[in-house]
């Protein structure tokens, strides 16, 4: 499947040519390749196959509505983590018995909304919410189905930022407590035990810390199982993508599996298979990044290039407003010109956002393009759009869903009206 490469010199997404798009829709631009949102999904879940299972896609990932309806008409179910990713949701045509709500700190007003709504389960992360629920829950006559998040104290070797597997993380309860827990909740008149949930952090591109983790926490499951009668166990997302790859002339998918960068699917389906077909439990997995992430590219066009006697800056219009990945955890993102060429230069890619830490890559080899150049910072496609913001007073990017040769304008580029239609002036009468 070929969603983004070089042909006769110029970066195409599926069979449309990126630098039309940028010409067309200006920069910034975030643009997302359908056929690869629905590739991995069919690959993973085919995959599973063995599994009784429901792939709830992480929301926070990329919320666009578009996005979100393409995954519902294929069958997904959501994990979100506010009130507002469930009104995306809901507005997108998706079911809402289908989501599951995550969180540690859900308002009473969140967990009312989500049980008019018939949300699928709330994920359980401290004893005082699973009071607040059945209290929230008592005041409306209605019962809240439930899943304690349990944190299974292992090490996914990934960023701090993104590591919520741990016993120091604010996620879930420790596996000495998880019982007691189901016992308080038995207790509760208006609470439904479901499940089971864990998830042990994002970007993990090997196997082994997914396995370690399910071997852990099964024989608790089939515990709380045979005890309480829950119904699934959900084993979190978090299957790492490449971000470091290789994009080469013709028809060659930019994102193909390099050395020691991130498992196949394959690999993964290998290691938990095995582990979960003898648990006869419903199996949820929560994959964001993995669907979304390599689908989606951020096109940029070179504002400045700026020489000192000790380093090249080349100066484009994506600022750290629009994708914090570099500065917030030091994300790594490659960076190609939309015009193909051989020539490279060790620079630094900044932004026009007031902050040193506005950068896109630092002392990299990129290519050796000069002001009004277009640049695509490639694997965009999560936590890129959805963690954007106005820091600087900049209107947020435009973004297009591309389909084939076709596209689609999924949100149109803010103003500067937009910026201030939702501020009260005090001083006017």
């Amino acid at each position: 499947m070929h969603s983004f490469y070089y042909r006769q010199g110029k970066l195409y997404c599926e069979s449309t040519d990126l630098a039309l798009l940028a010409e067309q829709h200006a920069t910034p631009l975030y643009v997302y390749s359908e056929q690869t949102i629905l590739d991995h999904y069919r690959r993973l879940n085919s995959a599973l196959e063995p599994l009784d299972r429901e792939i709830c896609y992480a929301v926070k990932a990329n919320s666009n509505l578009a996005i979100l309806r393409i995954l519902a008409e294929e069958g997904a179910g959501f994990d979100i983590v506010s009130g507002g990713e469930l009104y995306r949701i809901i507005t997108a045509g998706g079911d809402p018995a289908k989501c599951t709500f995550a969180g540690v700190g859900k308002t009473r007003e969140e967990i009312a909304y989500a049980l008019y709504n018939n949300i699928g389960s709330f994920n359980i992360e401290s004893e005082e919410e699973l009071l607040a629920i059945d209290e929230v829950a008592s005041s409306l006559d209605l019962k809240a189905p439930i899943a304690v998040r349990v944190n299974p104290d292992v090490d996914a070797k990934t960023h701090k930022y993104i590591s919520t597997g741990k016993s120091e993380n604010k996620f879930g309860i420790g596996l000495d407590r998880v019982e007691a827990v189901y016992e308080m909740a038995a207790g509760l008149n208006h609470l439904e035990l479901k499940g089971l949930q864990m998830h042990i952090g994002s970007q993990i591109t090997e196997p082994k810390p997914f396995a370690d983790a399910i071997d852990k926490i099964v024989p608790v499951a089939r515990h709380l199982r045979d005890r309480f009668g829950i119904q699934f166990f959900s084993i979190g997302g978090g299957i790492g993508i490449v971000y470091q790859g290789s994009l080469e002339s013709g028809e060659r998918v930019w994102w193909q599996k390099q050395q020691n960068q991130a498992m196949s699917i394959e690999e993964y389906a290998g290691a938990i298979v095995p582990r979960l077909q003898s648990l006869r439990m419903r199996v949820l997995l929560e994959p964001g990044r993995f669907l979304v992430g390599n689908a989606g590219v951020l096109l940029t066009r070179v504002l400045y290039r700026k020489e000192t006697p000790n380093k090249v800056f080349i100066i484009v219009d994506v600022g750290m407003n629009d994708l914090i990945r570099p500065a917030l955890y030091q994300g790594y993102h490659e960076i190609v010109p939309l015009n193909e060429t051989g020539n490279m230069i060790r620079a630094d890619v900044v932004g026009p956002v007031c902050e040193s830490g506005d950068f896109i890559a630092l002392d990299r080899e990129v290519a050796d393009v000069k002001a009004g150049d277009l640049l695509a910072i490639m694997s965009a496609g999560a936590y890129g759009f959805s963690m954007a913001s106005n820091y600087n007073s900049r209107p947020l990017p435009a973004e297009v869903l591309v389909h084939g040769k076709a596209h689609q304008l999924i949100r149109r580029r803010q103003n500067y009206a937009d910026l201030v239609q939702l501020e009260v002036d005090a001083t006017e009468e």
